[in-house]
């Protein structure tokens, strides 16, 4: 006896025999995704014991025959993705009272909502999208207590006003719903503060192209089970909403063509394993949040034609190793692109037209292997066009560097681009010869309009000839004319320099033992730094920071390695910062300072204005880099004892800028990557480009304070919470970077880690586990050593140790000023630490 008829998937064609009618014990008929047409039989109707029929993805038209109305027992209805057309009966409930799937999606079905399916209590899934459906949807869909999906997208529901969203609220009834998409309708009004009583079961809920206007509510955060958040295309306005951090699931947020304003939210920072991020086309302002580096899964982010401002964040896209498509485009973003670009080993596609963006293009961008996008239109970028473009991204597909200031020749090598069809280099500054293989060959693939200086290339480019090389004949006597040149110069040249010499000797007794040094200091030009940093190739390069870039090198004259911090002077306070920083060093020379060699202020080969400073090099690199690279060539777990004897390094460096120098210096930017390692791991205190300097000298009050901009000045995590208040800043402020740089060397854990919100900092972290939890939060690295210690004395003197030293890094981060330790009774406490730890 058959009672199941399972032909899906096999490219039949045809049409259903009405036969079938006549198998009265068929229960299940799957005829889904072949290529069956015509009608439905109506003596399939008889078929009273049929409980699931499914004829979707086929080419059924006509409507559905009145008989299958009769099918009682019916639990599964699944007729979507053809062309059927029709009515849908009002007495649906009636019709199939067993009902736990009607599923009609894609078809041509009009009229209105079948209100009886709130009769259907064991229906699961509801998908009637993609039809003609009109009206409102009725606000009694709350009895549906199993619905788990509930799809009428693109119809035409909805008047655009304020009761279209009424049955939203009635589905918050149903605790197990799991995905809501109603996107492509006429729905009206203003969503409410109710949308956050769905359950943590729903996981999609789509809205997108709608009519919905207003603020996006707070209680949006309360849908911690959402993986997908949609509602582009919807007039929407106000700011995103903080607690849009809270969805830790999310997956995809899509809320691009509304009209939202204000600030990207740094909540987005909690969204670890967001994938899709699209905020285009709204009035967003501000700058790009550093937080977004801790979205480590996003494949797509889209934040273009907004107002957004500021240079793009270093470090901020060092970790989003799976990034695909990035388009920042038209804003008003400014500075270079970062070096940490090509770390994005998976782009594809890159957008940054029409900003404010200058500088070169980065050589980093070479490793992005499998660029198939790059659109840097309309900005001012200057320099040559790199010719790693064809070596490193072959698969290229579009290349627009139009309208901005690059002046070089065309590299031949793009001819060498076989998936290249768009090359747009228009209005630049261009010169010499066009070449005419590869995408060249086609005029209607590329565009060179507005550069004056080019020649050659195909005949339809109607440019003038290039100058043609000389004939070797005419070669042969330039060169014998060059060489007579060069003999008779030099003969001159000798005896000038031996008269000269001469003269110099009689007149001075003594050179200076090294051309490149006087007074102590060393003294260099621009091209020395470009030739000791290969032209500050990208492989010179050792790190990056809020005002430039750190290149390490070698100087001809001098005898150990250097690194060279290049200022950007196109970010905003990078002039400022240069001269804070060489004042503050000009006069200050201690062992636990990175020594300043020289001061460099000249302008590159393009006339620019170039500034830069030049450091002793430190072999051990950063305590940012020992605490957290593990994969680094150089890593090197610290054990307590030399994470005391750098704390107290750090310690004797800020009492000497606060209590030893002629005027108080605040450092103002105390972290791990500031703290230097030298080949005996003795800490040395850097980068003073935010330090300031207090009048009054030596013996001032521990109350000097100096004037601060609105501007906050420090590192979001180690910034004191009175300068984020408007305060000024102080000595205290640095004590209080100190502690938290402390609290970091003990627990291994960044003041801005997941972890950490608005209710739980590192500083409460550490105090609410002073003194009997202290083994809970230290790095485990500290533990190793005292594993396998059986008596337990060792381990009781450690923790005792490491209560101290939590007990200083929590005193030196207290909230108050006033209530912070000071420089000199950290020092002895550090030291009692270490005259008591276990050797």
């Amino acid at each position: 006896m058959l009672n199941k008829l399972l032909l899906g998937a096999n490219n039949l064609v045809g049409t259903i025999p009405p036969s079938l009618g006549n198998i009265s014990s068929l229960q299940n008929i799957t005829l889904a995704r072949n290529q069956l047409e015509g009608s439905i039989p109506h003596v399939l109707g008889k078929l009273s014991n049929l409980k699931d029929l499914n004829l979707g993805s086929n080419n059924f038209s006509g409507e559905i025959p009145y008989s299958l109305y009769n099918l009682s027992n019916i639990q599964v209805f699944a007729l979507g993705l053809n062309q059927f057309s029709g009515y849908l009966p009002s007495n649906i409930h009636v019709a199939f009272p067993s009902l736990r799937a009607f599923l009609v999606g894609g078809n041509h079905f009009v009229g209105t909502f079948p209100c009886s399916i709130s009769n259907l209590t064991k229906l699961r899934w509801f998908d009637i999208s993609w039809n003609g459906f009109n009206g409102l949807i009725p606000p009694t869909l709350g009895s549906l207590s199993k619905l788990h999906r509930f799809h009428i997208g693109n119809n035409n529901f909805g008047n655009g006003g304020a009761p279209d969203l009424d049955f939203l609220y009635s589905l918050t009834n149903c605790t197990v719903l799991q995905e809501l998409i109603v996107d492509d309708n006429r729905f009206g009004g203003v969503l409410q503060e109710r949308i956050g009583n769905f359950s943590n079961h729903l996981t999609s809920l789509s809205m997108a192209s709608n009519q919905i206007s207003g603020r996006i509510p707070e209680g949006i955060g309360q849908l911690i089970g959402l993986t997908g958040f949609n509602m582009k295309k919807n007039f929407l306005e106000g700011t995103i909403p903080y607690s849009i951090g809270m969805l830790k699931n999310i997956v995809a947020l899509v809320l691009q063509e509304n009209n939202l304003f204000g600030n990207i939210p740094i909540a987005i920072g909690n969204l670890t394993v967001l994938s899709e991020l699209y905020l285009h086309t709204n009035e967003l302002e501000g700058s790009i949040p550093f937080t977004l580096r801790y979205c480590t899964k996003l494949q797509s982010f889209g934040a273009s034609d907004n107002k957004l401002s500021g240079n793009i964040p270093n470090q901020t896209f060092a970790n989003l190793k799976d990034l695909i498509n990035l388009d920042l485009s038209n804003n008003s973003l400014t500075g270079l692109i970062p070096s940490d670009f090509g770390n994005l080993k998976q782009l594809s596609i890159l957008y940054l037209y029409a900003n404010k963006l200058s500088g070169e293009i980065p050589d980093a961008l070479a490793a992005c292997l499998t660029l198939i996008e790059l659109v840097l239109h309309r900005n001012f970028f200057h320099g040559s066009i790199p010719s790693f473009l064809a070596s490193s991204s072959r698969s290229l597909e579009i290349l627009d560097l139009s309208s901005n200031n690059f002046s070089s020749i065309i590299p031949f090598e793009l001819e060498n681009l076989t998936y290249l069809y768009k090359l747009d280099l228009s209005f630049n500054n261009l010169y010499g010869e066009v070449p005419i293989g590869g995408v060249f060959s086609n005029v209607t693939r590329i565009s060179l309009t507005g550069n004056k200086n080019l020649c050659g290339g195909i005949p339809q480019l109607k440019l003038p000839k290039c100058f043609r090389a000389p004939s070797k004949k005419h070669k042969k006597s330039l060169k014998k004319k060059l060489i007579l040149i060069i003999v008779i110069g030099g003969i001159l040249f000798s005896f000038i320099a031996f008269i000269t010499v001469h003269f110099l000797t009689r007149k001075t007794k003594r050179l200076p033992s090294s051309p490149s040094l006087q007074n102590g200091n060393l003294r260099v030009t621009y091209g020395e730094l470009h030739e000791a940093t290969n032209g500050f190739s990208s492989s010179n390069l050792v790190g990056a920071g809020s005002f430039g870039s750190v290149y390490k090198g070698s100087l001809l004259h001098f005898e150990r390695p250097i690194v060279v911090k290049v200022l950007n002077l196109q970010t905003r306070g990078a002039a400022k910062s240069f001269m804070a920083e060489c004042k503050a060093l000009a006069n200050m020379k201690h062992r636990n300072l990175v020594k300043v060699l020289t001061c460099c202020s000249s302008v590159d080969y393009n006339g620019e204005d170039f500034k830069a400073i030049v450091f002793e090099f430190m072999p051990n690199g950063s305590l940012e880099k020992l605490l957290y690279d593990s994969e680094g060539s150089g890593n090197h777990n610290l054990s307590f004892k030399q994470r005391v004897d750098i704390a107290i390094d750090v310690a004797h460096a800020l009492d000497y800028l606060h209590n030893d120098t002629e005027q108080a210096v605040v450092h103002c930017d105390i972290k791990p990557s500031n703290v230097l390692l030298d080949d005996d791991f003795v800490a040395h205190l850097g980068d003073f480009g935010l330090a300031r300097l207090i009048h009054g000298g030596i013996g001032h009050s521990s109350n000097d304070q100096v004037s601060s901009s609105t501007i906050i000045k420090g590192t979001i995590g180690y910034v004191p919470p009175e300068y984020g208040a408007g305060g000024q800043v102080s000595l205290q402020g640095d004590i209080y970077s100190y502690g938290i740089l402390l609290l970091e060397m003990l627990t291994g854990k960044r003041p801005t880690d997941n972890m950490f919100n608005e209710n739980l900092s590192l500083h409460k972290f550490c105090k609410m586990k002073i003194p009997e939890g202290i083994l809970e939060i230290v790095d485990s690295h500290l533990l190793l050593p005292f594993v396998e210690d059986q008596t337990g004395i060792v381990e009781n003197k450690f923790k005792k140790c490491l209560v101290m030293f939590a007990g200083i890094g929590v005193a030196c981060s207290e909230e108050f000023p006033a209530h912070r330790m000071l420089i000199k009774d950290v020092i002895v406490k550090l030291n009692e630490i270490k005259s008591k730890f276990p050797c």
